[in-house]
């Protein structure tokens, strides 16, 4: 195995919100899923990107753990790995990742062939598929809007793992397809100059953006929130 494709597979985190529901971060997912269904009362939020500034901030693990809310709270979810140039939903959920979006949207393969279940009731996923030459065009095609006007008809919410948007313009591609967009944030690591231009990026896009999350955040041990949910951790 590759140097690559190790960095690759450490950075698939697991599914805390499936395997430790009772923990606080879980809590805080569900908070976070709280606030994405307030975030838009008028506007029906059914497509949303997570991305971050950078690389390593922790968009795909919270893009799979929101998914994972999401289908805990009743909702059919979709988690599409819109990252064609580093993909791992499919490290993150055990899957082979042979035929994905690239593959959809190069009219390769169907809808159907390229979304498979995971083991979490209600949680579909679409991985990457085989890395193409040219992500950005292939996001930005008519084919990938019809395919989100199509996964929308098929789910109750949509939830796209996007680069992040000062690497590459594929999140910015993305985000102007859909009805919304998380920017991911870690803690301590991303300069408040990088996150100022990720939310500029995203809203030059003409997307909504729903809101900000908070990564790696070392809670203090004697605040009431840890006290409150400390208990439940395990």
């Amino acid at each position: 195995m590759g140097k690559k494709k190790q960095n690759l597979q450490a950075t698939a985190r697991k599914v805390i919100t499936h395997t430790t529901p009772r923990s606080v971060v879980s809590e805080q997912f569900r908070t976070l899923r709280t606030n994405v269904n307030f975030a838009s009362p008028d506007v029906d939020l059914r497509s949303i990107v997570v991305t971050s500034a950078a690389p390593g901030e922790g968009k795909s693990t919270t893009s799979a753990n929101l998914a994972t809310v999401f289908a805990q709270e009743g909702k059919k979810v979709l988690l599409v790995d819109g990252d064609m140039r580093k993909p791992t939903t499919h490290y993150t959920f055990h899957m082979p990742n042979t035929i994905g979006l690239s593959n959809v949207l190069t009219r390769q393969a169907s809808v159907e062939d390229a979304i498979r279940p995971t083991t979490i009731e209600r949680l579909d996923l679409m991985t990457c598929g085989p890395i193409p030459p040219n992500p950005a065009e292939l996001l930005a095609s008519n084919a990938m809007t019809m395919l989100i006007s199509d996964l929308k008809q098929r789910y109750d919410v949509v939830i796209f793992d996007a680069p992040p948007v000062l690497s590459v313009t594929d999140g910015q591609v993305l985000a102007n397809k859909c009805d919304g967009a998380i920017l991911v944030v870690s803690s301590g690591s991303t300069e408040k100059e990088m996150a100022s231009k990720a939310k500029e990026a995203i809203e030059a896009s003409n997307s909504k953006l729903i809101g900000a999350v908070l990564n790696n955040f070392e809670l203090p041990k004697d605040s009431y929130y840890y006290q409150y949910y400390g208990n439940a951790a395990e």
